[in-house]
């Protein structure tokens, strides 16, 4: 269910103007009382707006609104993503370690003219010094998880899905690609990425219903 036009603007002038009658709110949008009221019977039910007899109308501010969280599920990836931490594939596994650490991320993209070939984790780099490799001159795809065995999700991809890969394949982030050149995995464009924490924010904004 969706709502029309006029009740979109029924809960905006509740949300303006709480407590509010239904007189007013017909006199404000230019019907009357009688018109509205199946439009008032619905936004009630469903406990968008709650009815105190002699005061008038509230917003429900407290109620999770099922249309935020359909809004939430239609947006695309594109739409929510971060900024991707990024190195080339020459990079040193120092130098990646110390980008890393800056930025303050668990996973970091390689690249290699511009198109995805890897990702390496925290993990990876741990293993890389405890294996006792020469980290200075080292690059860093010797160290990464590579193309094609990096799990990502495309730009125009639906959050709801992206969601479920996230934790379908248990990892904390997923690079965000772009393919829309058609060159398949040699076309793979980091555009952007896709985490746990990004999830938590939106959760978040639910929660607030600031979204």
């Amino acid at each position: 269910m969706e709502l029309n036009e006029r009740q979109t603007k029924i809960i905006e002038i509740v949300k303006n103007n709480e407590p509010i009658t239904g007189e007013k709110i017909a006199s404000t949008l230019g019907f009357s009382r009688a018109t509205l009221r199946p439009d008032l019977s619905l936004l009630t039910l469903s406990e968008l707006l709650i009815a105190k007899p002699k005061v008038g109308y509230f917003y429900n501010a407290h109620r999770v609104d099922p249309f935020i969280i359909k809004a939430i599920k239609e947006k695309k990836v594109e739409d929510v993503m971060s900024v991707p931490v990024i190195v080339s594939s020459n990079t040193s596994i120092q130098d990646t370690i110390i980008k890393m650490f800056l930025e303050d991320v668990g996973s970091v993209y390689v690249t290699e003219n511009h198109s995805l070939i890897g990702l390496v984790s925290r993990k990876d780099l741990l293993k890389a010094v405890m294996g006792k490799m020469n980290i200075e001159e080292m690059p860093v795809s010797m160290a990464m998880t590579r193309v094609p065995n990096v799990v990502y999700v495309l730009s125009n991809d639906s959050v709801e899905y992206a969601t479920k890969k996230l934790l379908a394949h248990e990892v904390d982030s997923l690079p965000v690609i772009d393919n829309s050149d058609g060159k398949g995995s040699e076309g793979l464009k980091v555009t952007g990425k896709f985490s746990k924490t990004l999830i938590s924010r939106l959760f978040l904004n639910v929660i607030e219903n600031e979204i």
